[in-house]
């Protein structure tokens, strides 16, 4: 059954998803979008052609379902109903789309393949047929040429009725009957023939272009290991619910996402994130569906649904991406449902005026106008786009990078400055012990005071002191007469001792810090570093550093971007004194003490020097990212950054910002190289048509090479190596 949702606030509209059999050209999207588009009571359609889907929000109270189904059954196009987008574990095939046991059926087996074969089969026994009997030369070829006008005449005619007069199938039907009509029926038969392969080749080339999201829909293993009552029974992956424990042994693939809740183990996340080195997993540590279990065995427990593990999601964003058009595509649509008709009425104007007005030949002229009808057919021309966006889009998500559309994908190659968030972004948003000096005793000690002192802190900082302790294996104390000093401090009574962990100038306060103390202070400061003084009964006992430390990955990447010539400035709400530590460390300028309003004002007086992008983790900078031009989530595993940014980053890297950059510019340059062929291959073939050089054949074939020529250019971006533009 299709996915119908009720909105509450729109009655009785419905969400319905569709899978179109056959729909696999802009051409086919733009007639469907247009004939679904004239029933009462439809609205917000989107067409995937890549996916071959259609989904819409449907009034059943004006019009059924039944009549949007038949509607498009009316233009030849099979309509399957569909599920909303979700992971069918272990199904191969189009997971995020059809039901288990479906499979797609090979290229050569569909009814374009048997049609292209079964008019070259009559065009080949004409051909013989005309060398043997000369005379019957006229009506050899014309079983050939009617079998073919017959399919796409009746398209033709259905998307007239349905507001498309000027289809691709309709100027081909125009042609192939003006040719039989002069005697041409040899070309005719050429042309229908040629035109056949063509759809067919889109066909495969579209299915090519989906093989990457069904690759990933197959990575969620078939069956799980479930854990009830000590033991592990084998259910359907599929059917795991929230809080379920599943045993994952060493080579078993994650069944879905969850935390480790116990054992320790490396997993491999590539199929999932692109990341090559295997990541360390303990307790408590997250894992995805799909990634590869590799030495030992895990517990985890399932926190997300089958149908919303991060794999569901990633085929949820590429495919709402696939349907958001980039300007590009919607001015090359625009631009075509106007070039389209002036180019009936000039290809009208060439077969009648030489013959009305200088007396020339009829056929001569006919024959050269229904050549220069098919040379008008726009289809190569609307594919150069959604075709490299599609490819361009599939390969980010190979690496880890999901850009929500075209029009993002756009942005980011056209971007000039980037500017970065500090923690969480630049840094790895976990502060760490850095450095400790005791002032009287041991630093041990020392540190084992204040962890005891910060046992029960949720403070970033007390973490790291909690971390560094448990790290170097000193035992937690008891703490009692815990109480925190906003802002200031945290203290406790450790064995009997009066312990605080407090700013410098608070630990001043109680008691004068010692010169090396003071001069300690001072340089782990300039340094980017926050300090806090441990003193037991009021005398200073010793000095911890903590920082956020820079991400590994981080100067590597602002190398990169400005090699690319993109200026980087980092935004941060820290003292200017840590800023710049940490922007001078990583060779970027930087911004500090901003609050978020003084974020926008920044991001909007860069804006007016250029396209800026926004880094940040997609949760507290929300504001800033939706204010940059294109906004980048860092973390794009969470909820909140896949809804929150333009793009996100599945592997935290700052590098792959620069990777996003490159990409984006070379997506740009395939959809510029695939304008300027189909444009260029018409303006030659317009010159040589009207001349009379080239004729029928010639021209579709023309078309036919040009939207061949902008597929295969398309699909050279799925071989894209990201190390030579990043």
């Amino acid at each position: 059954m299709a996915d119908a949702v009720t909105d509450a606030g729109a009655g009785t509209s419905s969400a319905l998803r569709y899978r179109v059999e056959g729909m696999d050209c802009p051409s086919c999207a733009a007639t469907i979008e247009t004939a679904v588009g004239r029933l009462e009571g439809t609205g917000d359609i989107r067409v995937n052609y890549q996916a071959q889907v259609l989904a819409l929000r449907l009034d059943e109270a004006a019009t059924p379902r039944s009549a949007v189904e038949e509607q498009i059954r009316r233009l030849g196009y099979g309509v399957v109903p569909v599920e909303a987008p979700r992971v069918e574990a272990g199904e191969a095939g189009p997971a995020a789309e059809e039901g288990p046991g479906r499979a797609r059926p090979a290229w050569w087996s569909g009814a374009k393949a048997r049609l292209a074969l079964l008019i070259g089969a009559l065009g080949a026994g004409g051909f013989g047929l005309s060398l043997a009997v000369p005379s019957l030369d006229h009506w050899a070829y014309l079983p050939a040429a009617l079998l073919g006008l017959g399919f796409f005449g009746r398209k033709a005619a259905a998307a007239a009725r349905a507001g498309s007069p000027f289809s691709i199938e309709m100027l081909m039907s125009i042609a192939t009957v003006g040719a039989i009509l002069i005697g041409a029926t040899s070309e005719a038969a050429t042309v229908v023939f040629l035109f056949t392969v063509g759809e067919l080749l889109e066909g495969v080339a579209a299915g090519r272009a989906r093989s990457g999201i069904e690759a990933l829909g197959a990575l969620v293993p078939k069956t799980a290991l479930r854990i009830e009552d000590g033991t592990a029974q084998e259910v359907p992956a599929a059917g795991l619910a929230v809080g379920d424990l599943v045993l994952v042994r060493p080579g078993d693939r994650v069944p879905a996402d969850g935390a480790v809740a116990e054992g320790e183990s490396e997993v491999d996340e590539s199929p999932v994130t692109g990341e090559s080195v295997p990541v360390a997993k303990g307790e408590g540590a997250p894992v995805f569906a799909g990634s590869i279990n590799a030495s030992g065995a895990l517990q985890v427990r399932v926190t997300k649904p089958a149908h919303d593990n991060t794999i569901a999601r990633i085929i949820r964003l590429v495919e709402e991406a696939q349907e958001a058009k980039a300007p590009t595509a919607r001015f090359i649509e625009r631009f075509s449902a106007i070039y389209t008709p002036i180019a009936v009425a000039v290809a009208a104007l060439v077969a009648v005026a030489p013959p009305l007005f200088l007396g020339e030949e009829w056929g001569t002229w006919i024959y050269r106008g229904l050549a220069l009808l098919l040379v008008a057919c726009p289809c190569a021309l609307v594919l150069s786009t959604p075709a490299a966006i599609a490819s361009g889009l599939a390969v980010g998500t190979r690496r880890g990078l999901l850009v929500k559309g075209g029009g993002a994908l756009e942005a980011i190659g056209r971007i000039r400055t980037v500017a970065f968030d500090k923690t969480g972004t630049l840094t790895e948003g976990r502060p760490r012990v850095t450095d400790v000096l005791a002032l009287s005793g041991s630093g041990r000690a020392m540190l084992g005071l204040a962890a005891a002192a910060e046992s029960g802190s949720s403070h970033p900082l007390g973490r790291a002191i909690l971390e560094r302790a448990e790290a170097d294996g000193i035992p937690l104390r008891p703490a009692r007469d815990v109480r925190a000093i906003p802002g200031k401090a945290v203290e406790a009574v450790v064995t009997g001792r009066r312990v605080t962990v407090g700013s410098p100038s608070f630990a001043a306060g109680e008691a004068p810090l010692p010169g090396e103390a003071e001069r300690a202070v001072a340089a782990w400061e300039e340094q980017g570093k926050t300090v806090v003084v441990v003193s037991v009964d009021g005398v200073p006992s010793g000095l911890i550093a903590v920082r956020d430390e820079p991400r590994a990955d981080a100067r590597d990447g602002i190398r990169m971007l400005g090699a690319m010539g993109v200026r980087s400035v980092m935004l941060t709400g820290d003292n200017a004194r840590t800023g710049a530590a940490i922007a001078g460390a990583l060779g970027l300028s930087v911004k500090a003490g901003l609050l978020p309003g003084d974020k926008l004002r920044e991001i909007g007086a860069l804006r007016a020097e250029g396209a800026v992008a926004m880094v940040g983790d997609g949760i507290n900078d929300a504001p800033a990212l939706a204010a940059a031009s294109v906004g980048i989530a860092m973390g794009g595993g969470t909820d909140v950054a896949l809804e929150t940014a333009d793009a996100a980053l599945l592997n935290s890297r700052v590098g792959d910002v620069a990777a996003l950059v490159g990409l984006s510019r070379a997506t740009l340059a395939n959809i510029h190289q695939n304008v300027a062929i189909a444009l260029g291959l018409k303006v030659v073939f317009l010159v040589t048509t009207v001349a009379g050089i080239t004729g029928l054949w010639p021209a579709v074939l023309a078309d036919t090479g040009a939207t061949v020529l902008v597929t295969l250019n398309a699909l050279r971006l799925l071989r894209y190596r990201f190390g030579a533009a990043a």
